[in-house]
């Protein structure tokens, strides 16, 4: 970092602080993304706004790499250019990626033990999803003892919305232009099948939902298993996630699922909309 009377200042970001990798790590490492991260970290407190010589002086970058790097970093929202200077800072894109992740970790902490008492209660996996952009995001799971059902969907696996039964649980439950925009969006993972349906094959499933309050369905990933969800509804009236109960469906009838697990799961979902206004903890999307 410069001070004021343009000598260079200690700075946590400055090459001799930062770790090299090992040369054998370095060959299975993208080297522009490191150079793009190092470029990030240049700015701190006492360095929100920069010049390209002196964010090129805090990464440990050439003045070429680092032009090219911050052009990249601009094109894609993380670094603005201030108008009338040649200086540049960091915009609220940044933050958003740090936010996120807290407010997933937030999400998963309310979750878990109203998961898990969902589960001793009615002896099936449960799983816990908010939307991320086009997909649902999940980010709690407790299986039923150790029995693996079908498809193993793990804490973090995102799949496209509308394809899933917790995806249309929220989506049913958006007001109009978030609806479009999540629809919009395309997915993080395009699957070949199930095909994510259109907005008219989509909207009378959606009108179920909302009258209903919950869908009960055969999976479309794995069709012999059934599933159950439902939304957890904030205090706005729209959907912050979806929680959902998984059987297999040689089994279960919708019936019976929901006989054994809608009650418990409203009430789990009561819970965790309840906790989340507790604490301030909302989805990715809340505005």
């Amino acid at each position: 970092m410069a001070s004021p009377n343009g000598s260079l200042t200690s700075n946590p970001a400055s090459p001799a602080a930062r770790p090299r990798l090992d040369p054998k790590e370095a060959k299975s490492s993208v080297q522009s993304l490191a150079k793009g991260l190092r470029v990030l970290e240049a700015f701190s407190r006492d360095a929100d706004e920069m010049t390209l010589s002196e964010i090129a002086a805090a990464s440990g970058l050439d003045a070429g790499t680092t032009f090219r790097m911050l052009n990249t970093l601009v094109s894609a929202g993380y670094v603005a250019r201030i108008p009338e200077s040649r200086r540049f800072r960091l915009t609220l894109k940044v933050l958003d990626l740090g936010f996120n992740a807290i407010a997933h970790q937030d999400l998963r902490a309310i979750a878990r033990p109203l998961l898990q008492a969902l589960v001793d209660e009615v002896s099936e996996a449960a799983s816990f999803g908010v939307l991320e952009g086009g997909d649902v995001l999940y980010i709690e799971r407790v299986r039923a003892g150790f029995t693996r059902l079908g498809v193993d969907i793990r804490i973090g696996t995102t799949i496209p919305a509308a394809v899933t039964s917790i995806g249309r649980a929220i989506l049913a439950f958006l007001p109009e232009h978030r609806l479009e925009r999540v629809l919009a969006t395309p997915p993080r993972h395009p699957m070949p099948a199930p095909k994510v349906p259109d907005r008219a094959t989509l909207e009378p499933a959606l009108a179920a939902i909302r009258r209903d309050g919950h869908v009960v369905e055969r999976s479309a990933i794995t069709p012999d298993l059934r599933l159950l969800a439902v939304p957890v509804i904030g205090p706005d009236g729209w959907a912050t996630g979806a929680i959902s109960v998984v059987a297999p469906a040689t089994q279960f009838s919708d019936d019976d699922l929901k006989s054994r697990a809608l009650a418990p799961m409203l009430a789990t979902a009561n819970h965790i909309a309840r906790a989340q206004e507790a604490v301030g903890s909302t989805s990715a999307i809340a505005p």
